[in-house]
């Protein structure tokens, strides 16, 4: 699906979003986008982490 998008489709793409957001909200959405990628991949990198330490039980 998206290897048929041209250097045209992005700009419509572009435009249609600063229609929407207007030009003055556009940095805060940008950061807001980077900070939630952030997040997620320190989120999915931490599981494998926290499943290859041992659970120590103790003993009775």
């Amino acid at each position: 699906m998206l290897q048929n998008l041209t250097g045209w489709h992005a700009l419509i793409i572009l435009a249609i979003v600063v229609l929407i957001f207007g030009a003055a909200k556009l940095p805060a959405l940008a950061k807001s986008v980077g900070q939630s990628l952030r997040i997620l991949k320190t989120e999915v990198a931490e599981p494998v982490a926290e499943t290859s330490a041992p659970v120590a039980r103790p003993t009775e």
